[in-house]
C-alpha cells in the first residue's frame, strides 16, 4: 500500500453539524446530570435543628476545658489571679464550683410570663376537674333520687291496692255478722284506720261532686219544691250544705306520717293475721298456717 493511500482504519470523523439543536431526550438527560452534581439544599427545619445542636453543644462545653490557644481573655485573666479549674471563686468554703446553667428564653413574653401562663393553665385544669367531679356527683344524686321516687310511687300504688282489699274483707265480714251499715251515711273517720285514707278520699270526692252540682244547677231560680228534703234541695242548688269543721284526726295523721313501706307492711300484716290473705301471693288461705306461702315480704316471693 502506498503512502498516498488514505488509512481508513485510523480516520476520525467530525460532526458535520456541531450547532445542531438537541432533542428533548438529550435535554432531559443533561438536566438530570447537572442536578446530580449539585448538592441538595437543607430545609428550614434541618437548619433550625442544626443550629439548636450547635447552641446546646456550646452551652454544655466549659470554656475552661478548652486548650489555652482557644481560651477566652476572661479565663486568662482569672488564671493570672490564681484561679484554678475545678475550684471555687474566692476563699469562701462551700462556694459554687460550676457556673450557673444558662436557660434560654424563647418567645417574646416578658419575665414571669411563663409562670403566669402556667398558673392560668393550672387554674383552668382545676376548674375543669371540679366541674367534672360535681357533674358526676350530680348524676349520681339524680339517679338515686329518681330510683327512690320510682320506688316510693310503686309502693304507694301497692298500698292503695292493699287498702282496697282490706276494705273488701272488712265489709264482707260485717255483712256476714249482720252489721251492714250504709257506707254513704257513715263517717269516714269511724272506719278501720288501715284503709281510712281510702274512705276519706271517697267522702271528699262525694262532697265536691255535690257542691259542684249545686253550684252549676240553675233549677233553683225556676223551680221550688216545698216537699223536697234536704238532699233534693242541695241537688237543686236551693241550699248549700255547710259542713261542720271536724276535729283533727291525730290517729290518721300519725298513720300518714309513716314511710310508705311501713304503712304497706301494716296493711299486709293485718290481712295475713285476720284473713289469712297473702298480698304477694294474691291468695286467701284456709288457716293461719298459710301453708305454701313463701314468706312475709315481697323478696320472699321473688
Amino acid at each position: 500500500m502506498s503512502d498516498a493511500d488514505d488509512d481508513y482504519m485510523n480516520m476520525s470523523f467530525t460532526d458535520p453539524t456541531p450547532n445542531a439543536p438537541k432533542t428533548s431526550l438529550q435535554r432531559h438527560q443533561e438536566r438530570r446530570r447537572l442536578a446530580s452534581l449539585k448538592a441538595t439544599p437543607k430545609t428550614k427545619r434541618e437548619l433550625e435543628a442544626e443550629a439548636e445542636r450547635s447552641r446546646q453543644l456550646a452551652l454544655s462545653t466549659s470554656l475552661l476545658s478548652q486548650p489555652e490557644s482557644k481560651t477566652s481573655k476572661g479565663a486568662a485573666m482569672m488564671a493570672k489571679m490564681g484561679y484554678k479549674a475545678g475550684s471555687a471563686l474566692g476563699k469562701s468554703e462551700g462556694a459554687r464550683t460550676e457556673p450557673i446553667e444558662i436557660s434560654v428564653k424563647e418567645g417574646k413574653g416578658g419575665i414571669g410570663m411563663d409562670n403566669e401562663k402556667k398558673r392560668k393553665i393550672r387554674e383552668v385544669m382545676e376548674e375543669m376537674q371540679g366541674k367534672e367531679k360535681r357533674q358526676k356527683a350530680d348524676e349520681g344524686e339524680y339517679r338515686e333520687r329518681v330510683a327512690r321516687e320510682r320506688e316510693e310511687k310503686r309502693g304507694e300504688g301497692m298500698w292503695w291496692g292493699a287498702m282496697k282489699i282490706c276494705e273488701k274483707f272488712d265489709t264482707e265480714e260485717e255483712e256476714e255478722e249482720g252489721k251492714t251499715k250504709e257506707r254513704g251515711k257513715e263517717k269516714a273517720r269511724n272506719v278501720n284506720l288501715l284503709w281510712r285514707p281510702l274512705a276519706m278520699q271517697r267522702e271528699q270526692k262525694s262532697k265536691d261532686m255535690v257542691l259542684r252540682k249545686g253550684a252549676l244547677d240553675s233549677l233553683s231560680s225556676r223551680y221550688q219544691d216545698d216537699e223536697a228534703d234536704a238532699d233534693d234541695k242541695l241537688a237543686l242548688g236551693q241550699e248549700v250544705e255547710e259542713y261542720e269543721d271536724e276535729e283533727e284526726d291525730t290517729e290518721l295523721d300519725e298513720y300518714l306520717a309513716m314511710e310508705i313501706g311501713e304503712r304497706l307492711g301494716k296493711v299486709v300484716g293485718y290481712l295475713r293475721e285476720k284473713y289469712h290473705y297473702c298480698f304477694w301471693c294474691k291468695f286467701r288461705y284456709q288457716d293461719a298456717e298459710m301453708e305454701g306461702c313463701p314468706g312475709l315480704t315481697e323478696e320472699d316471693h321473688d
